[in-house]
């Protein structure tokens, strides 16, 4: 049995009325009988899948976030939160970003950025596969820009760690 990566595959769609689309429920076969959703374990396997079989568009934009080389900013790549994997999330500032290809769907997609920040809190930054591709920099520009004007989500904490002497202050009494 072969089954679709689900970040590739489009959500399917169905009318409601007047015109009214919605993602269809998922089948219990993608989601596991009896109609509870996908477990926790399951997820976290499916994340740990993806995040050793990424796609080039998200490898290039992690080589630029990873490591904190953003800015200082810290990203986790292929986190979950919820029930839903997201390509990239900045846990100090509460930002998840989204590197789609073509089969995404703009409405869906509306309608999920608006639940995780209604759920969690969570703003959504999207990026296309061309975007990653062919404008990183600009990519990276308007990820600072949204990054700057979040506020920090553990305002006021400690910094566990002080900061590292020099090699030269170490060998000056």
């Amino acid at each position: 049995m072969i089954l679709q990566d689900a970040r590739h595959a489009p959500p399917t769609l169905f009318v409601r009325e007047e015109g009214e689309r919605w993602p269809k429920a998922p089948s219990s076969l993608e989601e596991g009988v009896g109609g509870g959703g996908v477990s926790p374990e399951t997820l976290k396997a499916r994340a740990r899948a993806m995040r050793n079989n990424p796609t080039e568009p998200e490898k290039r934009l992690w080589a630029a976030l990873r490591d904190s080389r953003l800015a200082g900013f810290k990203f986790r790549g292929q986190d979950v939160i919820g029930h839903r994997i997201v390509d990239f999330f900045c846990p100090a500032r509460g930002v998840v970003i989204e590197v789609d290809g073509d089969t995404h769907h703009a409405e869906v997609d509306a309608l999920r950025d608006a639940q995780m920040l209604r759920q969690f809190g969570f703003r959504t930054v999207r990026f296309t596969n061309g975007d990653v591709m062919r404008n990183l920099e600009g990519c990276l520009t308007r990820l600072c820009n949204v990054l700057d004007d979040t506020p920090e989500r553990w305002a006021g904490r400690v910094r566990h760690h002080p900061p590292t002497p020099s090699s030269e202050e170490e060998g000056e009494k």
